[in-house]
């Protein structure tokens, strides 16, 4: 992977991060937690994809199913854990 890729890797995962903020709501720091969660997400997806040599949606080295995947089940994953209440 270039510099190129992790660019456009960085690009897509913050664009997802920033398209569930919109639809899910919340405050500065919720923005900063689903961008954080969105290119964990993206990234371990990719990676995923790339150990198990999976060539499905592949756009130059990214493997955007992968990263898809990824971002969206740390995007819902943060969302359901930062709504528990801990005091029941």
């Amino acid at each position: 992977m270039n510099i190129t890729s992790y660019i456009f890797g960085g690009l897509l995962a913050a664009l997802f991060g920033a398209l569930f903020h919109l639809w899910r709501g919340g405050g500065f720091w919720k923005l900063i937690l689903y961008l954080a969660l969105s290119w964990l997400g993206f990234y371990l997806g990719h990676l995923v994809f790339l150990h198990y040599d999976v060539k499905f949606m592949t756009v130059g080295g990214v493997q955007m199913a992968g990263g898809i995947v990824g971002s969206l089940v740390f995007l819902f994953l943060g969302n359901w854990f930062t709504r528990i209440n801990p005091e029941g």
